[in-house]
C-alpha cells in the first residue's frame, strides 16, 4: 500500500516566504530555495518564487503543497513582503512582539532587539467576529503561524546583527476567490483566506481541521450568549426545512459525521439545548449508538431499521426485504406500504435521542427532527416545532 504524502500548511508557507525575503533583504543575495523546521519537527524545503526587490523591501512567494490531502489552497502562492522600518511606520502595531536577541529586553531598549510586526495584505482575511484565534480587526493569521514567522525572521536578523523593526506583510493574490470555497465568511473572516496550522504540516485524510471548524463555530455561538443550538450533519434537508419552517439549514452548525465529538463540544462549552436535524441515512446509525457516521466505522443502517421494525411487529418477509435495500429511503418506502412507517420511525427517534442524551450525561436537552427526501418529516420530538416559533 502506497504511503500517503503529508503536505505543509499556509502557515509554513508564510514563514518560509518570510524567511527567504528577510534573508534576501539583509544579504543582498538572491535565494532560490529555503527551508524551515515546522513545529512538528519536520523540515519544509521549498522553492522561492516570484522574487521582487524594491528600494527598501523584498517580496517573494512559496507555493502551497497540501500533499495527498489537498484543500482549496493547494497550489496557491503565499507571498511575504518584508521591509526594515521604524516602529511608527509599521502598519500593525497591535500585532508586534519584541523578541530579544539574547536575554530579556530592559525598559527603553526595545530597538536593540528585533521587533517583528505582522499584518495581512491582499487575499488574507480580516477578523470581524469574536471567538476566533485572532481578535477583531486583526489579519486572519493564527498565532502559531505568527510565532513561526517571528522565529524565522528573527533568526535571520540575528545572523546579520540587525536589531530594528521588521514589517512582514503576508498576501495571497487568489485568496478572496479561494475563501468563497471555505467557511471564512460564515465565521466572520472577510476578504480572503486564513493563514493557519498548528503543527506546520497537513496530515493526509486528517479530520482535525474539520473538528476545529466545528469547535470554532460552536464557540462563536456561545460567545454571542447562545445556549441553544441547531446542528445538522449536512444540508440534504434544506428544501424541507425551508418549506416547512422557513429556516435555511445552512445556518445550522454542520457536524458532518462527527456526531459524538460535536456532542462532547456542546457539553464542554456549556450549551443547554440542542435541536438535531438529520436525514434517516445518517441518523439511523445514531439510533444504533454509532457516533461517527462515516462508512469506515461500519454501515449497519438496515440492521438497525430492521430491528426496530421487528419490535413493532414487522413480518419476516418485510425484514428480509429491508435487509436487501441499499438505501434507507427504500426501506422507509417498504415500511410505509406495510403501514408501520410512523411507529418504526418514532422508535428510531427515541433511540437517537436516548443515545445522544447518554453521550452528554443528560446535561443537554435534546430535540430531534428525522426526515427523508421523499416523505419530509419522518419523526420529531414533541417540542421540535417550538424552535421555529
Amino acid at each position: 500500500m502506497t504511503e500517503l504524502r503529508h503536505g505543509f500548511t499556509t502557515g509554513s508557507c508564510a514563514a518560509a516566504a518570510s524567511k527567504a525575503a528577510i534573508y534576501m533583504l539583509l544579504s543582498g543575495k538572491e535565494k532560490q530555495t529555503i527551508s524551515i523546521t515546522t513545529p512538528s519537527g519536520k523540515v519544509f524545503q521549498t522553492e522561492v518564487l516570484d522574487i521582487t526587490k524594491g528600494a527598501d523591501y523584498v517580496q517573494c512567494a512559496v507555493k502551497k503543497d497540501a500533499g495527498d490531502d489537498p484543500d482549496v489552497t493547494d497550489g496557491c502562492l503565499i507571498y511575504a513582503k518584508v521591509r526594515c522600518c521604524d516602529l511608527e511606520s509599521a502598519k500593525n502595531e497591535a500585532d508586534l512582539k519584541t523578541i530579544p536577541a539574547g536575554g530579556e529586553a530592559g525598559e527603553g531598549d526595545a530597538l536593540e532587539h528585533t521587533t517583528v510586526v505582522i499584518d495581512g495584505g491582499v487575499g488574507v482575511g480580516r477578523v470581524t467576529k469574536e471567538g476566533l484565534d485572532q481578535p477583531v480587526g486583526n489579519a486572519a493569521i493564527n498565532h502559531v503561524p505568527r510565532e513561526m514567522i517571528e522565529k524565522e525572521v528573527t533568526e535571520v536578523a540575528e545572523l546579520f546583527d540587525y536589531g530594528g523593526t521588521i514589517e512582514v506583510i503576508i498576501s495571497v493574490p487568489d485568496g478572496e476567490e479561494l475563501a468563497a470555497q471555505t467557511f471564512n465568511a460564515r465565521f466572520g473572516i472577510v476578504g480572503g483566506i486564513s493563514i493557519i496550522g498548528t503543527t506546520g504540516i497537513v496530515e493526509p485524510m486528517s479530520s482535525d481541521a474539520l473538528l476545529e471548524t466545528i469547535r470554532i463555530e460552536l464557540n462563536q455561538h456561545r460567545l454571542a450568549g447562545e445556549k441553544s443550538i441547531i446542528i445538522s450533519p449536512g444540508n440534504y434537508g434544506q428544501d424541507y426545512m425551508r418549506e416547512t419552517y422557513g429556516y435555511d439549514l445552512d445556518k445550522a452548525v454542520k457536524c458532518s459525521n462527527f456526531v459524538g465529538d460535536t456532542l462532547d463540544m456542546l457539553l464542554e462549552l456549556g450549551f443547554e439545548r440542542l435541536l438535531f436535524v438529520g436525514h434517516i441515512g445518517k441518523l439511523a446509525k445514531v439510533a444504533g449508538g454509532i457516533m461517527n457516521t462515516h462508512s469506515m466505522y461500519g454501515d449497519h443502517r438496515m440492521e438497525i431499521i430492521s430491528e426496530a421494525a421487528k419490535v413493532e411487529g414487522a413480518s419476516s418477509e418485510l425484514i428480509d426485504s429491508i435487509m436487501d435495500c441499499v438505501a434507507t429511503e427504500a426501506a422507509v418506502g417498504l415500511l410505509d406500504k406495510a403501514g408501520i412507517k410512523d411507529i418504526v420511525m418514532n422508535r428510531l427517534l427515541k433511540q437517537i435521542v436516548a443515545h445522544m442524551s447518554s453521550r452528554v450525561d443528560g446535561k443537554v436537552k435534546i430535540d430531534c427532527i428525522l426526515y427523508g427526501n421523499e416523505y419530509g418529516a419522518l419523526a420529531k420530538t414533541p417540542e421540535a416545532d417550538a424552535w421555529f416559533l
